[in-house]
């Protein structure tokens, strides 16, 4: 442990930015007033919203019918390679050689988990996991040391199953600063909603944001699904409350909620959220039925305080991690995990709609360490 410090402080490293950055689509000019009537936006009416607003829309991915699970684990594997190089690579670098695991051996692999953006506590969490196994002799060599180190890592990941659908329509709410890819996150999940044949409805809570509820009705556009709105700057408890009965009078069967990310403090913010949830409850008994955090993987540490603040405040029920394929450090998804007992309910891969998976703690591990799925 001494020596990793040692080593950081000699190579002076440049601070991670506190929050991360704020949409791109943010930096555009105040939006002007529109109707303060509730408004449906149909997927008919959005066609040339890209242009107008400013938002860049990805290119629309043709559906796709579910992966068997080895193509499940391909793409872990493709998508997670600098967080794999990172971990993977840093042991195999560390090991090269080695034929015993000592005490010696564990501090190396203290510092390579620590370097990945697991943390202190979680690295320190599994290293003492492994120092007991090597107590019992249970780690004879290398290759029994990385199994032993992967199965720790799945015990940190084993959160609950997903919840059982009881109601319907099945509310969630999403939540999550500036700049973590939220509102895209929802049509990703809008169209898994439709591969598995259900309607879903969404929700444009964001009226603060310049161009937020044009960039969700681009996304319904692109999903098939309807976007309930009000103009920039209204009430989102209001345009909530209007947006549930929709989805009661049309029988839809999942309703996602856009929510902002940045007020004038975050005192603000947690207030506005925890009205919205109060609203939807009043709207509908039980609702929202569960609360997500959209996290940006690239932030690193930074994600463990935003999802302590936000879980404060709403109470979480799961967390979805994006951006991971863009980052080499996926260790954060286990810090997350270990550090706010938050189950991880989805990983984004890429930009494309096919990309948002849910989460595969198998897969992740072994496309993590290297090697074969684990367990």
């Amino acid at each position: 442990m001494r020596r990793w410090f040692r080593r950081r402080k000699e190579e002076e490293p440049q601070p991670e930015p506190a929050t991360p950055p704020p949409d791109a689509a943010a930096a555009g000019a105040e939006m002007e007033p529109q109707a303060a009537a509730p408004e449906e936006v149909p997927p008919t009416e959005v066609a040339d919203a890209a242009s107008e607003s400013g938002v860049e829309a990805p290119d629309t991915a043709s559906p796709a019918e579910e992966e068997p699970r080895k193509g499940l684990f391909r793409r872990f594997r493709e998508r997670l390679s600098r967080s794999r190089e990172a971990l993977a690579g840093g042991l195999d670098r560390v090991f090269l050689g080695r034929r015993e695991v000592d005490a010696e051996a564990l501090e190396d692999l203290e510092e390579i988990l620590i370097t990945a953006d697991l943390g202190m506590d979680t690295t320190l969490h599994l290293v003492h996991a492994l120092e007991e196994r090597l107590k019992r002799r249970e780690l004879a060599d290398v290759e029994r040391l990385k199994a032993a180190l992967g199965e720790e890592m799945l015990n940190l990941l084993q959160g609950p199953p997903p919840l059982k659908r009881t109601a319907r329509p099945w509310v969630v709410l999403l939540v999550g600063v500036n700049g973590v890819g939220k509102t895209t996150t929802i049509a990703k999940l809008a169209h898994l909603e439709r591969l598995q044949g259900r309607v879903p409805l969404l929700i444009a809570g964001d009226t603060f944001r310049a161009a937020a509820v044009e960039q969700l009705e681009i996304w319904g556009e692109r999903v098939g699904a309807p976007v309930i709105k009000q103009k920039t700057g209204a009430d989102p408890a209001a345009v909530v409350f209007d947006g549930l009965a929709a989805a009661q009078a049309r029988g839809v069967d999942t309703v996602f909620i856009d929510t902002a990310g940045r007020l004038h403090t975050k005192v603000n913010l947690m207030e506005e959220l925890k009205k919205i949830f109060r609203t939807a409850a009043k709207k509908l008994p039980g609702a929202p039925h569960e609360v997500l955090l959209v996290l940006d993987a690239t932030t690193g540490q930074n994600a463990l305080s935003q999802a302590r603040i936000f879980h404060e405040a709403v109470g979480l029920s799961g967390i979805v991690l994006t951006k991971m394929d863009g980052t080499a450090k996926g260790g954060v998804a286990l810090a997350v995990a270990h550090e706010t007992g938050l189950p991880l309910r989805y990983m984004g891969l890429g930009e494309g709609l096919e990309d948002l998976r849910p989460f595969d703690a198998h897969a992740f591990v072994a496309a993590i360490l290297g090697g074969d799925e684990v367990g």
